[in-house]
C-alpha cells in the first residue's frame, strides 16, 4: 500500500520518490514543482489483486486517502467491488470529493439516483444493452424530455467509466452496454435558438428594477455570463478593460473585456463600499446567489411582454443575451476571432497558436458593435415611442 505519480507523459504510475520516470526519464522533480502531476493510492484487495485508486493533484489528500484505506484494511471494512451492484456503485461514486465539487452535483446525484431507483439492486456486470433501450422507453412513457433521459444514462456511464478505471468493478460487459447504447437525442439537438431582439432588449431596461437593469445592459454591452457579472469587483476595472481572473469564468482563463461608453457610464454611477469590493448589489450586499435574481428577471419579462424562462417556445433567459451579442456582433461586422476572444470562447485550428490578443485590436471590435448597438437602440426606442435615457441609470 502506497501513494505512486503518474507521468504526464507516458503516464506511468510510479514511486513519488522518484527523480526520473521509470519508462521515458522525463524530470519527475520539475513536475511536481512546475506542474500538478496525478497521484494514486494503490492497496490490495480481499481477492489479492492490487487497485489504483486516483486522488487527484494534491500530494496531501493523496496520502489522507492512503491512511484511511490502510485503515480500513486493518478492520477488515475494505470492500471488492467485483459484484457489486449499482447502488453500491453509487454510495462510493457521490461520496467522492472530486465529484463533490462538481457545479452540476445536484443535477449528478439527481439522475444517478433515477437511474438506480430501476436498477439499484442489479449487479452491474449483469446489465445489457436491452435493459438500458428498456429504461429508456420506461423514462419516455413516465413523461421524461428525451434530453433528461440521455443525461441520466450519460452521467450514469461516467459512473461506471470510474469505477471500472479505478479497478473497483471488472466492467467491460457493463461499458459496452452503455456505449452501445444509442442516444434519444442527436448532439445539439436541445440547443436553444432564442435570441432577444434589440425592441425586447429595450422594454426589459425600461421596465427592469434599479438592481437588475445594470446587469441587463453590462450583459448586452459585453457579452458577460450573469456569474461573470455578479461577481464583478472594481478591483477588475482597469482603464477601458475589466480584466476577468480565470476564477470567475467558466473557461477557467483570464479574460479581457473593452469597457464601451455605456458601461462606462453605467459603472461611473454605481457606489463603492467598504464592506465588499463588489461592483453590482441589492439592498449594499452583494449578488452572491441566484434566486433573487431570477424573480426580478421574471417579473420584468412578464412587466415588458414577454415570457420568462425555458420551458415556451419563446420563453427568453438571461443567458439569452449572451447568445444575442455574438449574433449582432457578427451582424456589426465584428471579426469572428476578436469576437471569440471577447465573449471568451475557444479559437478553432491554427486561430488557437497564432492569433494573439491586443487590447487595441479588442478596442476596435468592441467600437464597432457598440455603434451597431447604439443605432438600433436608438431605433427601437423611436418605434415603442420611448425617449427616456436607461442606459445611464444604475
Amino acid at each position: 500500500m502506497g501513494v505512486s505519480i503518474e507521468c504526464p507523459v507516458c503516464h506511468r504510475k510510479q514511486a513519488v520518490r522518484n527523480k526520473k520516470c521509470n519508462n521515458c526519464e522525463v524530470n519527475m522533480d520539475k513536475i511536481k514543482r512546475r506542474h500538478k502531476p496525478t497521484y494514486w493510492v494503490y492497496y490490495r484487495l480481499p481477492s489479492g489483486r492490487t487497485s489504483y485508486e486516483t486522488a487527484g493533484k494534491d500530494f496531501e489528500a493523496a496520502k489522507a486517502l492512503d491512511l484511511e484505506r490502510k485503515r480500513q484494511k486493518k478492520t477488515n471494512s475494505l470492500v471488492e467491488y467485483n459484484n457489486s451492484t449499482f447502488d453500491e456503485i453509487k454510495n462510493w461514486y457521490l461520496n467522492l470529493q472530486i465529484v463533490k465539487k462538481v457545479k452540476t452535483f445536484k443535477r449528478i446525484e439527481q439522475c444517478i439516483r433515477n437511474f438506480c431507483d430501476v436498477f439499484g439492486g442489479r449487479k452491474i456486470s449483469t446489465i445489457k444493452k436491452i435493459d438500458l433501450m428498456e429504461y429508456q422507453l420506461k423514462r419516455q412513457e413516465d413523461g421524461r424530455a428525451l434530453a433528461t433521459i440521455d443525461m441520466e444514462l450519460k452521467y450514469a456511464q461516467t459512473m461506471i467509466n470510474l469505477a471500472f478505471e479505478n479497478d473497483i468493478i471488472d466492467g467491460v460487459g457493463s461499458l459496452k452496454a452503455f456505449r452501445s447504447t444509442k442516444r434519444l437525442q442527436p448532439k445539439g439537438a436541445n440547443a436553444r435558438q432564442r435570441i432577444l431582439a434589440i425592441h425586447e432588449y429595450v422594454q426589459i431596461v425600461n421596465v427592469a428594477p434599479s438592481s437588475l437593469r445594470p446587469l441587463v445592459v453590462t450583459a448586452m454591452n459585453t457579452g458577460m455570463r450573469l456569474g461573470e457579472i455578479r461577481k464583478l469587483k472594481w478591483e477588475y476595472v482597469e482603464g477601458d478593460f475589466l480584466r476577468l481572473p480565470g476564477g470567475i469564468t467558466k473557461e477557467k482563463k483570464d479574460k479581457s473585456i473593452p469597457v464601451n461608453h455605456n458601461v462606462r457610464s453605467l459603472l461611473s454611477g454605481c457606489q463603492k463600499y467598504k464592506e465588499h469590493d463588489f461592483i453590482f448589489t441589492v439592498k449594499d450586499r452583494p449578488l452572491l446567489g441566484r434566486n433573487g435574481l431570477r424573480k426580478s428577471w421574471n417579473t420584468a419579462c412578464k412587466n415588458a411582454g414577454l415570457i420568462p424562462g425555458r420551458s415556451h417556445a419563446m420563453g427568453i433567459t438571461f443567458h439569452d443575451i449572451r447568445r444575442s451579442v455574438k449574433t449582432y456582433m457578427t451582424d456589426a461586422g465584428v471579426d469572428p476571432v476578436h469576437r471569440d476572444m471577447i465573449l471568451g470562447h475557444s479559437l478553432q485550428g491554427m486561430d488557437v497558436h497564432y492569433n494573439i490578443r491586443t487590447d487595441s485590436a479588442l478596442e476596435s471590435a468592441m467600437g464597432k458593435y457598440t455603434t451597431w448597438l447604439d443605432k438600433k437602440y436608438r431605433e427601437a426606442e423611436l418605434t415603442l415611442g420611448k425617449n427616456t435615457d436607461c442606459l445611464s441609470r444604475c
